[in-house]
């Protein structure tokens, strides 16, 4: 684990943290797990451009680096992504249904960036 990861610095509940890793970390995070698939072109470079695109938009495990300001930018990017339903992309949860965020997720999610939210400010 990073030392700049979020776990490492602010409290990240158990079920916020698998829900994290289901329906997230794949794409936010250091911790990308490829499928079997991904060794196939072009399918390779489709998906190392859509990784490399979301840890640059915002990566977890690197989270605690960020200025103060970006930290609170990213977190409000969060609450609306998954709000407006743009996060999980569609295209990965086609292949990973269980990373589809149930409305409970979505509410649980947004509660525990609001209190990160407050403990930055």
């Amino acid at each position: 684990v990073s030392e700049n990861a979020i776990t490492q610095h602010y409290d990240v509940p158990e079920n916020i943290q698998k829900i994290l890793k289901i329906s997230c970390y794949d794409c936010h995070s250091n911790n990308t797990v490829y499928p079997w698939y991904s060794k196939v072109q072009p399918i390779k470079w489709w998906l190392a451009d859509h990784v490399n695109e979301g840890k640059a938009k915002l990566n977890f495990d690197e989270f605690n680096a960020y200025t103060t300001k970006k930290k609170l930018h990213k977190l409000d990017e969060v609450i609306e992504t998954i709000r407006d339903n743009e996060m999980p992309l569609k295209s990965y949860t086609l292949i990973h249904g269980d990373a589809k965020l149930s409305e409970s997720d979505k509410q649980d999610i947004e509660a525990w960036v609001k209190n990160i939210k407050n403990e930055i400010q």
